[in-house]
């Protein structure tokens, strides 16, 4: 006759018992009646049809039997452990993980992710302020907010909230002392700040390194804040996005924006992320609203 185990429950008791070497210590230890324990050894003994403990006045002592059983046991035990613990991570929900270059969570962004947040309080945001390109694909986030010159994954759910383009710009300072060029080809004389790093494209750096003697560029920085800044202090003359500069009335504009560093803005999402409701729904919230700000004369 085939052994059959039909309750989980049965194992523990077995394993308690093994271990504490009686019924009464491990009721202590399962948290249950002893009588209830004892029938639950009696219950896998029948349906092994194996006699697992030998019962004296000293206690349960394991046979060759339950010795055989033990390490299998052990193994269903940490299964199940797994299982229960891979369960209630599915069940408890999941922040929304969004990156995006730091000034992306400005403070007119953050009202609307307040706005999302006081709608739907359960779901939780977690923010990834980084320069990094994460990838969306192998989990590192769920939505990026993302300035690109090369057409995304298609395994991304893509919507597009503007066009971002690029210009010149140097402070107020720079120019009353050394004047500001009137278009790419009037950089000569002129000195420049920029901004450069192996693991983010340099496609700002390129434009700028092929227009100007190396002497003329006084510092690269790998933060893209500090070019800003030195930029804003009147170091030299630096490529800024217009629409993150635009409510900083101490840098000027050289000239017309360059069409060749034109970059589409983007919000990316995760295609697995996306099967979740709630990033589906703070999709439908966020996407217009954050497009919004970026439209031509938008108020700041």
């Amino acid at each position: 006759m085939k052994s059959r185990i039909s309750n989980w429950t049965d194992i523990r008791a077995f394993l308690a018992v093994f271990r504490e070497g009686s019924t009464l210590a491990a009721s202590r230890r399962l948290g249950v009646a002893q009588p209830t324990v004892a029938r639950r050894i009696e219950v896998l003994e029948h349906e092994l049809h194996l006699s697992l403990f030998d019962r004296d006045t000293r206690g349960f002592r394991p046979t060759r039997h339950a010795r055989a059983l033990y390490p299998k046991a052990e193994a269903i035990e940490a299964a199940m452990t797994a299982l229960e613990a891979e369960a209630n991570s599915l069940a408890t929900p999941r922040p929304i993980r969004i990156t995006a270059y730091s000034a992306n969570f400005s403070p007119r962004a953050n009202k609307i992710f307040s706005d999302f947040s006081a709608r739907h309080p359960h779901v939780r945001l977690e923010f990834l302020p980084t320069q990094l390109m994460l990838d969306l694909e192998k989990g590192e986030a769920d939505i990026a907010l993302r300035l690109t010159r090369s057409a995304p994954s298609p395994n991304l759910v893509c919507r597009k909230i503007s066009t971002a383009r690029y210009s010149l710009f140097g402070s107020r300072d720079y120019a009353k002392k050394h004047g500001l060029p009137t278009s790419p080809d009037d950089l000569s004389g002129h000195t420049f700040v920029t901004f450069e790093r192996d693991d983010v494209p340099t496609t700002l750096h390129d434009w700028l390194a092929c227009r100007v003697k190396r002497d003329q560029i006084l510092l690269s920085f790998s933060e893209f804040e500090l070019m800003h800044a030195a930029i804003r202090s009147g170091v030299g003359l630096g490529l800024l996005n217009l629409k993150l500069v635009e409510q900083e009335p101490d840098l000027v504009r050289c000239f017309e924006p360059i069409d060749e560093l034109a970059a589409e803005h983007l919000m990316l999402i995760s295609s697995e992320a996306y099967k979740r409701p709630e990033v589906r729904k703070f999709t439908k919230f966020f996407a217009p609203r954050y497009a919004a700000l970026f439209k031509p004369h938008s108020k700041t």
